[in-house]
């Protein structure tokens, strides 16, 4: 069984999160009363941009969305929370987070801020996972659809007098984002049974929704937390490349390490295509585009001649 330690993931300076958790401690004791902004809108933080994107999707104007980690262009290992990030919290009305250990920052800064009236959805929780398991749950097409309809249930509670509004846009969201959950069927047919291979896990879970074969699974864990991958496992993933015996490289485009950058330029040299993701949303482009466009770009690189 395999199990996601992530001892990478947030890799931040411990004297920087010693300081930023007492002004939090601080803050908390100076905060007192309710969020809600002089507009009437809630305040939601969530510590992804997609989990924001979504809020935004059934709040629309009744809600103000705060994303954390919101530039594709930073690498989510390298993540330092900052008193900026504290004080956005502690405003929140609605909290969104991965969990599975993934943002094990948000949950410190949450209990050193407490808010008593404060929502916090956690798609681990929704989706039942935990730590150990592979944390990037936004690529299972079941998470976003729980997490919608949790917002949506969150916002009426919050704002009742727009309840039906909620409603209304929830169904709109589950709507597009049964566009995902058709095309994920579609490729399934095309392309279950396909062996891939990837420099992390980060697109595990929708290549198990798709069927795919994935090879080399203890190098990407090995990446993922930051620990040394053994020559062996590193000969097996340049013999897949080398050999062809795999049909594509899926790598995180986020995270530049000098091996995985190596074996990015082997796939190329061997004609094995490569297919860029990221665990940050790109600007401009709403959840569903975003994983559209990655699956359609999957479909082009397992569907060309080279492949």
């Amino acid at each position: 069984m395999l199990h996601y330690l992530f001892r990478r993931k947030w890799g931040f300076c411990t004297l920087k999160i010693a300081v930023v958790f007492v002004f939090a401690l601080m803050l908390g004791f100076a905060q007192a009363g309710p969020a809600r902004a002089d507009d009437g809108q809630i305040a939601v933080v969530a510590a992804e941009n997609f989990y924001g994107d979504i809020a935004r999707q059934i709040g629309g104007d009744r809600v103000n969305v705060v994303s954390i980690m919101s530039s594709p262009d930073q690498d989510p290992h390298l993540f330092e929370t900052t008193p900026g990030t504290v004080r956005q919290l502690a405003k929140a009305e609605i909290v969104i987070l991965n969990g599975a250990n993934y943002d094990p920052w948000m949950d410190k800064l949450l209990s050193a801020v407490p808010r008593p009236e404060r929502t916090v959805i956690s798609a681990a929780q929704l989706t039942e996972r935990k730590p150990g398991d592979n944390p990037h749950l936004w690529y299972d097409p079941a998470t976003m659809p729980a997490v919608a309809t949790a917002l949506a249930d969150a916002f009426a509670k919050k704002d009742s007098a727009h309840a039906a509004d909620y409603v209304s846009r929830l169904e709109a969201t589950l709507a597009s984002l049964a566009r995902i959950a058709e095309r994920v069927a579609q490729l399934k047919v095309k392309h279950a049974g396909t062996a891939v291979t990837a420099t992390e896990p980060v697109f595990g879970l929708m290549t198990d929704a798709l069927g795919l074969v994935m090879r080399n699974q203890r190098f990407q864990l090995a990446m993922m937390n930051d620990t040394e991958p053994s020559a062996r496992d590193v000969a097996a993933f340049e013999s897949d490349l080398k050999e062809r015996k795999v049909k594509g490289l899926i790598y995180n485009s986020q995270v530049s390490e000098k091996l995985t950058k190596r074996l990015r330029e082997l796939a190329g040299k061997s004609k094995v295509p490569i297919v860029g993701v990221t665990e940050t949303m790109p600007a401009n482009l709403s959840f569903q585009d975003w994983v559209l466009g990655e699956l359609d770009a999957l479909d082009k690189a397992l569907s060309g001649p080279n492949s």
